[in-house]
């Protein structure tokens, strides 16, 4: 019997260099795709899987975070007393019921692997998921609630996979055996044809405790600890399954991918997107060039 997934890490110490001067001052985390920073999305897609210990590794200038999820009571009393209620439900929606927040820093940038090591006191002996939120899933069921299904029949670490639609990914890729979708080979991004074929990894992993000994292994003086390799390492003394969650994924860590999420997103919303939509049939009509997805979402 594998224990009950209760803890979920999120790594967000990064500077967010691929979004400066923006993120100068602001935590690329809260960046916002239509109203919602892209941590909330995050943290209420592992709420809905069932999690309620939510634990963020930050660093400096990350404290807005801490702020976003805590109580706002002067706002609030002025959201009351001005009887603006979809603003204070939007407010009060921020903090999920029954979830409590931990925070740890990260003093120095040392990838998600370091991270992780950061976050030990706070997860213990026990399995716990990984949430990148850079990586914006949209789908039905929560994605890590998918990943959280693998783990409880295999007893071992999962981590999310995609096929590759042949865009350079930032995680990197594997090879997986096709009899029981373990991985059998795991490349970093950058490695010679690893971000154009096969499957990608995405930011949505369950580890066991055996993590924490692949971690220290894993450490090498000056090199940023990844994904992949923080995947590799635990390849050498376990199994880790793969598990293709349903929804779709936008990279939200590149410009591209953030701003097909803000039409994809802006498109749920049916009091913002007949007049979006509008304006973007009149820059196609003005001849504007538009990106594949807004095309894409003309189309239907």
């Amino acid at each position: 019997m594998s224990a009950r997934i209760r803890k979920a890490v999120f790594p967000v110490a990064g500077f967010g260099v691929r979004f400066l001067p923006a993120t100068k001052a602001c935590p690329k985390e809260l960046l916002p795709v239509v109203d919602r920073p892209l941590i909330q999305y995050a943290v209420e897609e592992a709420a809905a899987a069932g999690i309620r210990d939510m634990i963020f590794v930050t660093g400096r200038n990350k404290r807005a975070i801490e702020d976003h999820f805590d109580k706002a009571y002067e706002l609030e009393h002025e959201l009351t007393a001005s009887a603006n209620a979809d603003a204070l439900n939007a407010l009060r929606s921020v903090i999920p019921p029954g979830v409590t927040f931990s925070y740890v820093r990260q003093p120095v940038a040392g990838g998600v692997g370091d991270a992780l090591l950061r976050a030990r006191t706070l997860t213990g002996d026990e399995p716990f998921a990984v949430l990148l939120p850079d990586d914006l899933m949209d789908g039905e069921r929560p994605a890590i609630a998918d990943v959280i299904d693998v783990f409880e029949d295999e007893c071992a670490s999962v981590v999310a996979v995609e096929a590759s639609d042949g865009r350079t990914r930032r995680q990197g890729s594997v090879v997986v055996d096709e009899t029981d979708s373990s991985i059998r080979r795991i490349d970093e991004a950058g490695a010679c044809g690893a971000a154009r074929v096969g499957l990608e990894l995405v930011g949505r992993c369950v580890f066991t405790p055996g993590i924490w000994t692949a971690l220290t292994s894993a450490r090498a003086p000056g090199r940023p600890i990844t994904l992949a390799r923080v995947i590799g390492a635990l390849l050498e003394s376990e199994r880790v399954y793969t598990c293709e969650p349903a929804g779709h994924r936008y990279d939200c860590g590149t410009q591209l991918g953030y701003l097909e999420a803000q039409l994809a997103y802006a498109r749920k919303r049916p009091e913002l997107w007949p007049e979006l939509r509008q304006s973007l049939e009149s820059m196609v009509a003005s001849g504007r060039r538009l990106g594949r997805t807004a095309g894409e979402a003309l189309a239907t």
